[in-house]
């Protein structure tokens, strides 16, 4: 269980009388291998969770799977993870970075923001000698956290 009293409320106004939250888990963890402060750590970070899978679900277009059939299904919720899986690591290896061309800094970026920051660039490509090249605009925002996440799959 935790208790949390508060004195003042989120206008900096003070109570008249203290503001009692009481919140209480009941959990089959072993409480000899976790102590209470890791558990209420656990059950606090459910949040997290909750939007890794709205964003996985929203962001990816998944809400209503396709096919009456599992295997179908399956199929499509398994590339839906490898998708998931591809775009998390380029948003983090090239969204949050000095060279992002988003305005504010984060720990990590939306799937949504990595599409549209990335994945929707404009590029021209170009075949020469064999070669494909994408030929980026000169004053492309979005070119140095690409060029960042192509080096890192160890192409550049």
């Amino acid at each position: 269980m935790r208790v949390v009293e508060r004195t003042i409320d989120k206008h900096r106004q003070t109570l008249l009388f203290p503001d009692i939250e009481i919140e209480g888990w009941w959990t089959t963890l072993d409480s000899a291998t976790h102590d209470d402060e890791t558990i209420m750590a656990l059950y606090r970070d459910h949040g997290t969770s909750e939007q890794f899978h709205s964003e996985f679900k929203t962001d990816l277009d998944i809400e209503r799977l396709p096919s009456g059939k599992f295997a179908t299904n399956d199929l499509i919720m398994t590339l839906a993870a490898l998708s998931y899986n591809i775009l998390r690591w380029i948003g983090l290896i090239s969204l949050t970075g000095e060279l992002s061309p988003v305005r504010h800094r984060a720990k990590r970026r939306r799937l949504k923001t990595v599409i549209q920051e990335l994945m929707y660039l404009a590029a021209r490509l170009i075949s020469s000698g064999h070669r494909l090249t994408l030929r980026f605009s000169r004053h492309c925002p979005g070119f140095h956290a690409f060029q960042l996440a192509y080096n890192r799959l160890g192409y550049g």
